[in-house]
Parts: structure tokens; sequence; C-alpha cells
């Protein structure tokens, strides 16, 4: 699986940390770790959680990316973010019991974290035991036993309504303001592995020509 990692401004400095904890417990279950910024408050891309919403609806439509770890002070605006985007299915995981009830109950494609939210000693902890529950058992299985059939039927009907409400991805790219898509992908490491990993040759034309 390739999972992204995202982060907005205010979370920024804290890359180096959640990364190497998302890292060395992803890359255990044999999965790789794609880092997409911010790197440090200092970066020349701003990255909002809008923009966090945004950048992981492009990487998990495209298959540039199978999952998005993302966040930012209390999770919840870049939740909302993702969740406003078609083909992001994001949950606000705070704990290694969220983390593990969000991929068994609701098997979506994103977490949003609150990285400002008890985030002291020992923070880097919390986040370890959060990335491992994500990969204790195949997403989907459901919680608890008796519930499992009827979380399913629940996922599909979530599934299909949303190819309802929201449009294609591209026509949301076409949609938005320009300098805004443009200013969310400026980095020169996203340059070099979005294009190498996407699947979607429609998108990544629209987005080379910005």
């Amino acid at each position: 699986m390739k999972i992204a990692l995202i982060l907005e401004n205010s979370q920024a400095d804290k890359n180096p940390i959640i990364f190497n904890e998302l890292k060395n417990v992803s890359e255990a279950h044999g999965h790789t770790v794609f880092n997409y910024g911010m790197y440090t408050s200092s970066d020349k891309r701003r990255l909002t959680y809008v923009m966090n919403g945004l950048l992981a609806a492009i990487v998990l439509n495209t298959k540039a990316a199978d999952f998005v770890v993302t966040g930012c002070g209390t999770g919840e605006g870049a939740c909302l973010a993702l969740n406003s985007f078609p083909g992001v299915e994001c949950g606000h995981v705070a704990n290694p019991v969220d983390s593990y009830l969000f991929t068994q109950i609701n098997g979506g494609n994103a977490i949003s974290l609150p990285y400002d939210l008890g985030f002291g000693w020992g923070g880097e902890l919390n986040l370890r035991y959060t990335f491992e529950k994500l990969f204790v058992n195949e997403f989907g299985g459901g919680y608890p036993p008796e519930r499992v059939e009827a979380e399913q039927s629940n996922k599909k009907i979530l599934d299909h309504v949303k190819t309802i409400t929201h449009r294609p991805l591209i026509e949301v790219l076409k949609g938005l303001d320009p300098v805004f898509v443009k200013n969310t992908i400026d980095d020169p490491q996203f340059a070099e592995m979005f294009y190498a990993n996407c699947q979607d040759q429609e998108v990544a034309d629209f987005l080379k020509a910005l």
C-alpha cells in the first residue's frame, strides 16, 4: 500500500516526528510512505487544511496513493476538507482505539489526527500505537462480530451515495480557482513523487499545464 503523509502549515514542524513513526510502522507491514509535506514551517508552499483536502483527493483518485494520513490542530478542519472531495472517506482519529475501529467499521482511505491535542511528553508514542492499529487486520473486517454484516452493507451504500453526490475529480479541478490548485501542488517533491505514481493521465496533464 502507498501511504501519503500530508500536513498543513500549523503542524509542519512536527513532520519529522510524524513521518518517522508512520514510516517505521508502515514499512514493517510492507507499505511505502510518501511525504508530501509541509516539511517545516519555513516552506515556501503554505498548505492549509483545505489544501490538504485537495491534495488528498488528487493522490487518492489518481491512485498515486492508497491511503492518506493528515490532520491539523484539532483534526476536525482537515477531516471536513477531505470529506468534501470525491473519492475520499476520511475519519477523525485521536487514539489507537479510534484507529482500529475506523479501519474495521468504516474502512475508509484517510485519517485526520488532532496534532495539537495532548501532544506533549510521549506524543510520539500515541502516534506510533495509533498507526500500528491501522494495520492489525484487513480494512472493513467489522467490529463487533455480530455487527459485521450491517457495517459492510452500510459501507457499500455510502460508497454508492458518494458516487451520486460527488463529481469526478477532473471536473472539480477544472471548476476550482487555478491559483488555488497550483499553490497546492507547487513543490518539487510533489512532482517527483506524484507523477511517478499517478495512474490518471488526464489529471496529470491538467496539473502539469497549470
